[in-house]
């Protein structure tokens, strides 16, 4: 028998978690069986039990990993408001609604987080919780907690307008929720 270090170990798991992530925003967690996201992972359905008590324990893995990896790439933005608003014009874009496996947890993985068990909706709530707190400390870096009340309108009217554009057929329709969307979040944070 073949021992691996724990550092292998470690980036394979955090290799599942990834590839699930992908996968659980493209096709929904309920429409992602564990021999889907391993093979995605390149393993065997075997390896999984090595690394997660249960695909619930994975689930709530992939929420955390997603919405830090989120907040860490908000740092690369401009600094303060134009920097939200650079993050509004790319969240409500048509590539971000056309990709979903590559985009928000939150406007892919929403309806379903809320049927699952409370691990995950607590890794959702820490996470959710830390984007609310970068968006206030943009709005108003002096004093975020006074933004908190208008962090989480622009949140929840961002993810909102992406989940309506993504669920038209009409293309044109689709496009035109989602500028308005951003309209709507910039005439917000004035």
């Amino acid at each position: 028998m073949v021992r691996y270090a724990k550092e292998h170990k470690q980036v394979t798991r955090q290799r599942i978690i990834e590839k699930a992530g992908h996968r659980f925003k493209q096709d929904g967690i309920d429409g992602s069986g564990i021999s889907t996201l391993m093979s995605d992972a390149g393993l065997t359905n075997g390896a999984f039990y090595a690394h997660f008590a249960s695909k619930d324990d994975l689930v709530a893995h992939v929420v955390t990993d997603e919405l830090r990896t989120q907040v860490k790439r908000y740092g690369t933005l401009r600094p303060g408001r134009p920097g939200l608003e650079d993050l509004i014009r790319e969240y409500l874009s048509p590539e971000h609604r056309d990709h979903p496996g590559l985009g928000c947890p939150s406007a892919a993985l929403l309806d379903e987080i809320g049927r699952c068990e409370e691990g995950t909706k607590q890794a959702y709530t820490d996470g959710a919780r830390a984007v609310v707190e970068e968006i206030s400390a943009r709005l108003t870096p002096e004093d975020p907690g006074s933004a908190r009340a208008m962090a989480i309108g622009l949140f929840t009217m961002m993810v909102g307008t992406l989940q309506l554009s993504r669920a038209l057929s009409d293309r044109k329709f689709a496009d035109e929720v989602l500028e308005q969307g951003i309209e709507n979040a910039l005439a917000f944070m004035r």
